[in-house]
Order: structure tokens, then C-alpha cells, then sequence
């Protein structure tokens, strides 16, 4: 039975998983692997069917053990935290789940391989989504029930302003009036991502050199701005302001995280078959800021999107959670890399997917 080949039209649907699978016989050797598998392994099938699975990757073993245990219980069974290399190929951290296969073969087996830190960056971003959630509810109420009282010390300052005779005393009800001016600023802040976006199509570099302009004006002696650009990207559909003031937020950060003396890098390329937020895309736009300043800080990466969060001293902690907010509301997501001398952004925008929330 190891000499006859599985032929992919009996597993019409693995061709478009986006799950990396692998097909072996019962002698353990390679009968079909879905393009998912072939782009995960870096590997043609050519090059692996018909070969036996401890001449594929240079160490079987786990998946081995895992194949014999689901032959053994004829069930299911998942091996975590394995690391697998293909000759030539990098090391990769995985988890397989070995299914004894029913089909035209008996005895055959079907592997699911998945990315440990796939799996962790999904999980992460529900999280985020569910965070962003709370934290625009909870973000509006507070905005709404402080812009009332704030109004009514406004006006009562100004009242008492005209009513003082000793001039000294002007300058304490000034400052009452600067300070709720402050404050009434950023409750506006806090309630501009409610409003409903105005959906229009554009390209994203576009808005990219929008902010750069804008950083080149705020930072105009030793902010070093380059590009990266892959001038294939297609154009997306979205709110061009709220996506202009996320890039924005991020890269006046990025400036300021290198105090305006540093470098900053524009990426983008395509992303193909991307999950966000459990959703699978067939494009999106992949748009990374890129910065050589110091770093997040280890004990606020975790919480560096949340509101009032933030790495400096003077920081307001909003722009970072502004701009997740307007790249949620478009279906996106924004993930962070960060260590000494490299800071990267990466904002992903789905092309195929021009619907709102």
C-alpha cells in the first residue's frame, strides 16, 4: 500500500485549509501535502511525497510517537511544543494533531501541523478585540459623565473671574479655566473614535506619506525617515482619516521613543491568507513602523495598547489606544515587536474585507 500515492481530488478541501496538512500511509511515508504545508515547510511536494517521514525532518521522533499512539487508540491525538527541521530549513516550534484518516487508503494517516506562536499571536489578538471593547465602552461613558461637570466649572470660573477685584487672584481662576480647557480637549479625545466612519477607497501609501510629511515638520533637525514600499499593494477601503491618525499615533510614539534624533521605517508589503480576529483573509495590507529607539518597556508591553498606559513620563497613554481602536473598528489588528534598538509596529489592514463596524 506505501507505493500507491493519495490523490489530492480525494481530499478536495484540504487544498484550501489554511492548516498545514500532511498525508502519510501506513509505512510512515508521504503521500500528499496540502499548499498550506508546502509554504509552512518552505518545501515543494516533489520534494517530500513518496519519501518516508524520518528522511523529511531531521528529528521524527515526536511526530512518530504521536502517529503511533492515535494507531495504537485509533482516536485523535494532539503532541504540543515539538520542534521539526526539514534539511536546509529553519527549526520550527509546532503542534500536531494525528487523525487516523478515513478515505479510498485504509490505514492512513492525516497530520495537522500548526505555529506555536500562530496559535499565541491568535489568542492574543481576542484578547485585544476584547479588551479594545471594554476599554471604548468604558472610555465613553467616563468621557460622557466628565464633559458635564467639567462645562459647570468652566463657567463657574469664569463667573467668579469677573466678580474678583484684586488682579493677583485672575491668574488662579486662569489657570481653573486652562485646565478644564485641557481636560474638555481630551474627553473630545476620548469620544472621536464613536463617530461613524466614512468608508472611501485609497491607497495606503498615500497616508504614509501624509505622515511623514507631518513628522518631518514636527521633527525637522535629526529624525531620519526611510521607505520600504511594495508599490503592488492594492488599494484598501476604509476611513482615510481614522487610518491616517493610527499610523500617526504610532509613529509620533516611534519619534518619540528616539527623541526625535533616530530612525524610523515605512514597510509595507502584501500579506496573504492572514486569520484576524478568527477570520481568515485572502489579502491584506501589512503596514510596519519601524523604529532604532530603546524599546517598550518589558512591564508594559502587555498593556501598552490599554488607556492611560504609557513608557513616558509626559505620555497621555491614549494615542497607542486610539489607534488600535480605529484599526479594530476596520476589521485590523496591531502587533507589536520589540527590543533594544528595534521597535516594530505592524498594522494590518484587510484588502478583501471594506465593511465597518
Amino acid at each position: 500500500m506505501s507505493a500507491v500515492e493519495i490523490n489530492p481530488l480525494a481530499y478536495p478541501g484540504l487544498e484550501t485549509l489554511a492548516t498545514a496538512v500532511v498525508l502519510l500511509d501506513d509505512a510512515r511515508t508521504v503521500r500528499y501535502m496540502n499548499p498550506a504545508a508546502q509554504n509552512l515547510f518552505e518545501v515543494s511536494v516533489k520534494h517530500i511525497v513518496g519519501h518516508s517521514l524520518t528522511r523529511v525532518f531531521e528529528d521524527a521522533a515526536p511526530v512518530l510517537a504521536a502517529i503511533d499512539y492515535a494507531s495504537t487508540h485509533n482516536c485523535s491525538y494532539t503532541q504540543h511544543e515539538i520542534s521539526l527541521q526539514i534539511a536546509g530549513g529553519s527549526k520550527l516550534e509546532l503542534s500536531c494533531t494525528v487523525t487516523p484518516a478515513e478515505g479510498p487508503l485504509s490505514e492512513n494517516f492525516l497530520i495537522e501541523f500548526n505555529l506555536i506562536n500562530q496559535q499565541l499571536k491568535i489568542a492574543r489578538e481576542e484578547r485585544l478585540l476584547d479588551q479594545s471593547e471594554r476599554n471604548r465602552e468604558l472610555i465613553r461613558n467616563l468621557a460622557h459623565e466628565i464633559k458635564n461637570p467639567l462645562g459647570a466649572l468652566r463657567g463657574a470660573a469664569q463667573l467668579l473671574d469677573r466678580e474678583l477685584d484684586r488682579v493677583e487672584l485672575h491668574e488662579y481662576t486662569g489657570v481653573i479655566i486652562q485646565e478644564a480647557d485641557r481636560l474638555q480637549l481630551l474627553m473630545d479625545r476620548l469620544l472621536t473614535p464613536h463617530r461613524i466612519p466614512h468608508i472611501v477607497r485609497f491607497n495606503i501609501h498615500e497616508v504614509l506619506e501624509r505622515v511623514t510629511s507631518v513628522l518631518a515638520a514636527e521633527y525637522p533637525n535629526g529624525l531620519v525617515i526611510r521607505r520600504d514600499y511594495d508599490t503592488s499593494l492594492p488599494a484598501i477601503s476604509a476611513d482615510r482619516e481614522q487610518i491616517i491618525q493610527a499610523v500617526l499615533n504610532i509613529a509620533r510614539n516611534a519619534a518619540q521613543a528616539v527623541r526625535g534624533e533616530g530612525e524610523i521605517q515605512f514597510r509595507t508589503r502584501v500579506a496573504r491568507r492572514v486569520t484576524i480576529a478568527k477570520k481568515m483573509h485572502r489579502l491584506a495590507a501589512s503596514i510596519q513602523i519601524i523604529d532604532n529607539g530603546p524599546g517598550v518597556p518589558e512591564e508594559i508591553r502587555d498593556r501598552i495598547f490599554f488607556p492611560l498606559v504609557s513608557g513616558r513620563e509626559n505620555g497621555s497613554g491614549l494615542g497607542l489606544t486610539l489607534a488600535q481602536t480605529f484599526v479594530s473598528q476596520h476589521h485590523g489588528s496591531i502587533e507589536l515587536d520589540t527590543e533594544p534598538g528595534r521597535t516594530c509596529f505592524t498594522v494590518l489592514l484587510p484588502i478583501d474585507d471594506p465593511e465597518c463596524t
